[in-house]
């Protein structure tokens, strides 16, 4: 909330006026993926044309942390988050992709392979968004 005080002089009386108006501050987009993954050429696309500033990550420079990866399960399931239709996902061998049953076990392989995050990942005032779709786009970017 921001406050400004006026002060009128109006025949030697000192009127006070106060105006209060709160303001806005929108987080910048923060978008995380691969730069060459056609998912994310399609978001980044997107918010080019509709004019939304972003910050990109790419996570072939830029690996998430496991701090990242907790914070954005404490928004989002961390199942959520795992992209296992993926080809990294198929790369693993069936006994690695079974020991991936929780939060800190699919953690570990994330940070391994940080190809297999669902993306883009975007952090927004309005929550995380995972994959691109339009529609959620209009409803929670616009």
């Amino acid at each position: 909330m921001i406050s400004i005080i006026t002060v009128l002089i109006f025949n030697n009386i000192n009127i006070f006026i106060t105006y209060k108006y709160t303001t806005r501050i929108e987080m910048a987009l923060q978008v995380y993926g691969i730069k060459n993954c056609n998912t994310v050429k399609k978001a980044l696309t997107w918010l080019d044309e509709n004019k939304i500033a972003y910050t990109f990550h790419d996570y072939k420079k830029e690996p998430a942390t496991l701090q990242q990866l907790e914070a954005w399960e404490n928004e989002i399931s961390w199942e959520a988050l795992v992209n296992k239709k993926g080809t990294t996902w198929r790369k693993l061998s069936p006994e690695e992709q079974t020991t991936v049953v929780d939060a800190d076990s699919a953690n570990q392989v994330l940070l391994k392979n940080n190809s297999m995050i669902k993306r883009p990942l975007i952090e927004s005032s309005k929550g995380i968004i995972l994959g691109f779709d339009e529609e959620e786009y209009q409803a929670k970017l616009k």
